[in-house]
């Protein structure tokens, strides 16, 4: 696989949408910002939050931020729709800050890919809930989640 093909490619069918769907889960689970930046064109744009970014440098860069403030981050996506180079995706993803603070984070994405599979655009809306650890339901162990691991319509998130 090079930089400029990432396979599945668009227009999407359901199947191929669900398996663009995991592999983003999966690569977000690495918690590398290099290896998950290269799913994204190099003048990718995305709105995280109320973050605006362009280019896989300040992807990186916001990865890294992330990542040192989200401890123990793990995450669930899942696929809500799709269209030709369109996905629409719903997820939450738990972790905890330096204190020990726990929180599920909810959101829903708007993918746009290139004809080459790379996104080309993010859109990110997402809330953050504090919960108890003992409320935790991503138990495995930090990385990709475990095929057999429920996903959210099966936790009833």
């Amino acid at each position: 696989m090079s930089e400029t093909s990432r396979p599945p490619l668009p227009p999407f069918t359901r199947e191929t949408a669900a398996q663009k769907v995991r592999m983003a889960e999966d690569g977000w689970n690495t918690r590398d910002p290099h290896k998950v930046s290269l799913a994204y064109t190099v003048d990718s744009t995305w709105r995280n939050r109320a973050e605006f970014l362009a280019g896989r440098e300040a992807i990186v860069q916001f990865l890294q931020r992330k990542w040192a403030k989200e401890l123990d981050y793990r995450l669930i996506k899942e696929l809500w729709a799709f269209h030709d180079n369109r996905i629409a995706v719903r997820f939450a993803y738990e972790w905890h800050d330096d204190a020990g603070n726990w929180f599920r984070s909810y959101g829903n994405e708007n993918w746009e890919f290139t004809g080459q599979g790379l996104m080309q655009r993010r859109i990110a809306s997402i809330n953050d809930l504090p919960i108890k650890e003992a409320d935790r339901k991503y138990r495995w162990p930090l990385g990709r989640r475990p095929d057999d691991h429920a996903g959210l319509s099966d936790l009833g998130l």
